[in-house]
């Protein structure tokens, strides 16, 4: 599969649009651009069983963040605080920049 610029980045807030976690919003902590999924820091957690291990001697249940697909989530602008589709567009200096669809301003 080819690799595709997604339209969230690493550090981005975003809220998820569909799913278990449907309206909640979050950090972005990675970007897995070859499967367009990104890692929401806090929601779609998943339980993951552990054996015993030198670092974890006891093992046990542990909860872990599983990628959502990019599709399903939806960029929070950062002046209003407000889901916003995105575009790109060029900036003054001629370098692609992104830009809310709701109010126009760059991100």
């Amino acid at each position: 599969m080819s690799k595709h610029k997604l339209h969230v980045k690493k550090g981005d807030t975003v809220k998820v649009i569909a799913g278990d976690d449907k309206g909640k919003t979050g950090t972005v902590t990675s970007v897995l651009t070859d499967k367009q999924k990104v890692v929401v820091e806090g929601l779609n957690l998943v339980s993951k069983h552990q054996k015993p291990s030198a670092n974890n001697p006891n093992g046990g249940i542990v909860k872990l963040e599983a990628p959502i697909h990019a599709s399903n989530v939806m960029l929070v602008e950062p002046a209003t605080n407000v889901a916003t589709r995105t575009g790109k567009k060029l900036n003054d200096d001629g370098k692609l920049q992104r830009y809310s669809k709701k109010t126009g301003n760059l991100i």
